[in-house]
């Protein structure tokens, strides 16, 4: 665990949070900042910076946090009209967070992805 870091906090039970789904690996709850209905951040128990820091050894955390939004994206009513997966790597990216973490939205069209025009 990072001492200063908020979701390390979280999976440690020091942080309130709305905790969705905990194990060995991983640990889902709701963004205290939702952007769409449904707003889940999926993150892995160990703490990586960012996504860049992860690697071939790491593919069962990846895989497993995989098999979790999917399985959250079905108790949330969102699996079958379609949800957002992704994560921000670094500042340009938008990660404000600097513990790796995926955001799973749905449960309203949520339009283009990116800008088209920069």
């Amino acid at each position: 665990m990072t001492t200063n870091c908020v979701f390390c906090k979280i999976i440690a039970g020091e942080m309130p949070s709305d905790i969705l789904y905990q194990d060995e690996l991983v640990t889902a709850f709701r963004d205290i900042n939702p952007r769409a209905p449904v707003h889940i951040l999926v993150v892995p128990n160990r703490h990586y910076d960012s996504l860049a820091d992860m690697g071939d050894e790491d593919g069962v955390v990846l895989g497993r946090i995989v098999a979790v939004t999917n399985k959250l994206a079905r108790d949330e009513g969102i699996a079958e009209s379609g949800y957002r997966f992704l994560t921000n790597v670094g500042r340009h990216a938008g990660q404000v967070v600097f513990h790796v973490h995926f955001h799973l939205l749905g449960g309203r069209p949520l339009g283009p992805m990116v800008m088209t025009r920069w």
